[in-house]
């Protein structure tokens, strides 16, 4: 198998990263986070003209349908563009928005949900977020204390939702229900009466919400996908943001190396640079082995999105997150060691890529929940 990438690829690759320096510099990054932690009364969480821009370059509509306004892109070039995103450290809703809740829509809505929904998504005019997790529960798909009840148009929904990403935010949620022996799936107004949102931000600067619903009033039209068949989709769901993520952990692993090496050759003790010093040479190699393994589990897990089975699919995608999870814990604790005392401070750039990566690791099920499920296969077989 050919795993180089693509002409169209390369370009797309070089555009973001071009774009990731001119337009979300470091610098530039801080001054927006200060602005979100300030409670600006136009806080957004993340940066409207770099969001705009990446519509403007395609990267929104990527993973639609043509026929939708998309691209037709692949679950390889969104590969591409996480890797990107997590070398430039930005924090726009890509994730929650276009991958997850964009992708659930455009394989489980209906023909009028795609048409409405999907090419306002892709311009970046319409942000939705995905409201699953509910508190003190795990990682699990079937097991939801969110109820509806009423016949026809009398439909309400109440419960909790956890660590609903940009949900605040957005302008439409979609809510995974327990409805009957499944979960069913209503696309909400995230300003409808009866939704409450407790927004906060996060250790690495993007924002998450607790989502409270006290009998909000939906209509069978608001159903996306048929009545209690969402959980094997929202399965799948959560396998391509896992490709998606581990892309994206993989861009800060290779930028925390990069940093790091730099910072080696600079810096001088006793007369002369780190870099010279053997003992931080081998931790540097380390590095760099953890890094291509991650790669290397990064990219077989999103070739099985692309072309594999389900089964194999969410086997790969499980097997790449334990992968990543161990490669950005070692890396990160690395990088963070060879910048000294300096590696934790606000003023490093290193100590944001770390907490970014921490985050990374503990959404979509940590590496404990999956490496249960590849022990549960395994004790199967």
């Amino acid at each position: 198998m050919n795993l180089n990438l693509t002409e169209d690829q390369q370009a797309l690759q070089d555009t973001l990263r071009k774009f990731a320096a001119k337009e979300f510099s470091f610098a530039k990054r801080k001054a927006l986070v200060a602005e979100q932690a300030a409670g600006a009364v136009n806080a957004t969480g993340f940066s409207p003209l770099a969001w705009k821009q990446l519509a403007e370059i395609g990267v929104l509509a990527l993973p639609f349908e043509e026929a939708h306004g998309g691209l037709g892109g692949s679950a390889l070039d969104t590969m591409v563009v996480m890797e990107e995103l997590g070398r430039g450290l930005m924090i726009e809703p890509y994730l929650g928005t276009v991958i997850v809740s964009g992708g659930l829509i455009s394989t489980h809505g209906s023909s009028s949900q795609k048409e409405s929904l999907l090419p306002s998504i892709g311009s970046g005019e319409l942000l939705v977020a995905l409201a699953h997790q509910e508190p003190g529960k795990g990682f699990d798909a079937e097991v939801l204390a969110t109820s509806l009840k009423g016949p026809g148009d009398g439909l309400v929904i109440s419960g909790s939702k956890a660590q609903v990403l940009y949900g605040a935010q957005s302008d439409n949620v979609l809510v995974s229900v327990n409805e009957g022996n499944g979960v069913s799936l209503f696309l909400i107004d995230s300003k409808a009466p009866g939704v409450t949102w407790h927004d906060q931000k996060m250790p690495d600067g993007t924002r998450v919400a607790r989502l409270e619903l006290h009998q909000v009033s939906v209509s069978e039209s608001a159903r996306v996908g048929g009545k209690g068949d969402a959980g094997p989709v929202l399965n799948r769901a959560f396998d391509v943001a896992n490709a998606a993520l581990c892309a994206e952990a993989v861009g800060i692993i290779v930028t925390m190396i990069d940093i790091t090496s730099e910072y080696l050759k600079t810096r001088k003790q006793f007369g002369v640079t780190l870099g010279t010093f053997q003992a931080l040479k081998h931790r540097m190699v380390d590095m760099f082995v953890w890094a291509e393994t991650a790669r290397s589990a990064t990219m077989l897990a999103n070739v099985r999105v692309a072309s594999g089975t389900a089964e194999e699919a969410h086997w790969a995608c499980s097997a790449a997150k334990v992968q990543v999870s161990d490669a950005a814990r070692f890396v990160g604790q690395q990088a963070i060691q060879l910048h000294g005392g300096m590696g934790v401070t606000e003023e490093m750039v290193v100590s944001h890529y770390f907490k970014r990566l921490t985050c990374i690791v503990a959404l979509f099920g940590n590496a404990d929940y999956h490496l249960e499920v590849i022990s549960s296969k395994l004790l199967a077989a």
